[in-house]
């Protein structure tokens, strides 16, 4: 006779809360708090990590982990994974790790358990050479934990430290980031932002009114478009979430996995590689501006130019583009805002994207046309020559291949910073169009010949004639390039087609440095 068995009550009613808790812990924190996201227009922690990478890739970490303190009532609030979904996936079957705070959960606030997934994904991304992307969005730090959750944003801290110039760091800042929540963002390689519904400040709105008596907006001190714009903050600021995480997407796509490693090449097959559109971009007149992201799009593969800091310091253009399929950086002048002249912010933003591809050996293009730096007061009272020196020094650190093409004005000291033969390019080239000179003609001929022209019957006369003399002599790239300083003059619709070969070239560029710890950048 078959023997009899019973359910145990006690069991079966066991079994149904483990799978109450794990319906819970895969919807984020239960469907309650999906319905409270949706209605501010915003994604749950797991909806956006599901969006980012590729279907059914992801691998989670750290489901099950709750807080572990029991001060001021939180003994009687425990969700699963505390505040954050963590864990490992693929984009464009490439390997990423990712962290995605859950606002929903005591304000994305980060606690002691909070900050030990972050830092376990950290580690493991950097022992696997793979980047990390930081989907942020948290109160700082959870009061209630006092000192030990500061001591969990100073491990993060940390951390980014460790992995800076190793693996990727990319942040998107996907609601109000405020206190230690944004220091760990500033300190990645790039920040996205999302209008109207995420923000990033040190301290908000109410402090601030309290402090300095400022009436001020979260959306005025620290919105997408104030720190895309003003700040420099942030690098990237889309419309929606959805937007937000195609152009991480996009981003990474020119991004090698690590510093030991090369960025993805597409096939591409050469063929006729002219682009006679350029012949006809610079103006006849020299203090007509043009848009250098013309010349950029004309050299580079169709379509594949990827802006950063689009909104921000427009007087230089940064961004990623492909070259025969190659991942370049690219770092242009920009004639159509202020001229193109150097100022302490377009220094700053300019330094910053040429240490990252040097950091990830992503060769460098620089297209210059610059008429030096920007004088006045504000610029020398705020330290120009010290933010200015970022730019210098950055580029003189580069061992990745840098190549330099000057299409117009190439002018005083500011010849030197973009990237000139003196302080280590490979290779220059420069435009029929080019002018090397210490300064413009005219204010060259007012120094050099003020004596004659002041005892000139026609002082006028005199001048336009000593400009003219000034402007034969040295307006032009052949002064430079009979010394070496350039290696040759192209026309413009040759510059894509060198550019393939020169960095064909200098693929396997291998570069000695004196033997350092470390040098000090000019902070």
């Amino acid at each position: 006779m078959a023997k009899q068995t019973t359910k145990d009550p006690g069991s079966t009613q066991k079994n149904s809360e483990l799978d109450r808790k794990n319906k819970e812990a895969l919807l984020g924190g239960g469907e309650k708090r999906i319905e409270q996201q949706h209605a501010k227009g915003k994604l749950t922690a797991r909806e956006r990590v599901m969006l980012l990478l590729d279907e059914g890739s992801f691998e989670e970490m750290g489901k099950f982990v709750m807080h572990r303190s029991k001060d001021f009532g939180l003994d009687k609030e425990h969700y699963l994974g505390d505040g954050v979904v963590t864990g490992y996936g693929t984009i464009a079957g490439r390997l990423v790790y990712v962290f995605s705070q859950d606002f929903t959960v005591f304000g994305g606030s980060l606690s002691e358990t909070h900050a030990e997934k972050i830092v376990k994904i950290m580690e493991m991304a950097m022992k696997n050479g793979a980047p990390l992307i930081g989907l942020n969005d948290s109160g700082g730090a959870r009061i209630q934990e006092g000192v030990v959750s500061l001591g969990g944003y100073a491990d993060i801290f940390y951390r980014n430290v460790m992995a800076s110039g190793v693996i990727p760091q990319i942040s998107a800042i996907m609601g109000p980031c405020a206190g230690g929540a944004v220091y760990s963002p500033a300190m990645t390689d790039f920040i996205f932002m999302v209008e109207n519904t995420s923000f990033m400040f040190v301290t908000g709105p109410n402090v601030v009114k309290t402090v300095t008596h400022e009436n001020v907006t979260a959306e005025e001190l620290g919105g997408a478009s104030t720190h895309s714009t003003k700040s420099g903050v942030t690098h990237f600021a889309s419309a929606n979430e959805a937007e937000c995480i195609s152009d991480i997407k996009k981003l990474l796509s020119y991004m090698p996995q690590n510093c030991e490693d090369d960025a993805p090449r597409l096939p591409y097959v050469l063929g006729d590689e002219k682009r006679t559109l350029l012949n006809d971009l610079i103006p006849t007149n020299p203090n007509q501006p043009y848009d250098m992201r013309e010349v950029i799009v004309g050299i580079v593969d169709e379509a594949s130019f990827f802006e950063v800091h689009k909104n921000f310091a427009e007087n230089i253009v940064v961004g990623f583009a492909r070259l025969a399929g190659r991942s370049i950086g690219i770092v242009g002048n920009q004639p159509a805002s202020l001229a193109g002249v150097l100022d302490i912010h377009s220094s700053v933003k300019a330094a910053r994207f040429v240490r990252f591809c040097d950091c990830f050996n992503i060769p460098l293009l620089v297209l210059e046309d610059v008429p030096g730096f920007l004088p006045g007061t504000d610029q020398e009272w705020n330290a120009i020559i010290t933010n200015g020196a970022k730019l210098l020094y950055a580029f003189s650190e580069a061992t990745v291949p840098r190549v330099t093409v000057i299409t117009r004005k190439a002018y005083g000291g500011a010849y030197d910073v973009m990237n000139s033969k003196h302080i280590g390019a490979d290779l220059n080239y420069a435009w029929p169009t080019a002018e090397i000179a210490v300064m413009g003609a005219k204010g060259a001929a007012e120094i050099i010949f003020k004596k004659e022209i002041s005892e000139a019957s026609n002082p006028e006369v005199k001048l336009a004639e000593k400009v003219e003399e000034y402007t034969r002599k040295f307006a032009n790239p052949f002064r430079a390039a009979h010394r070496g300083y350039i290696d040759e003059v192209i026309y413009p619709d040759q510059t894509r087609e060198k550019l393939i070969k020169a960095f064909q070239m200098l693929e396997n560029k291998v570069a000695v440095l004196p033997k350092k710890k470390h040098g000090n950048i000019p902070l």
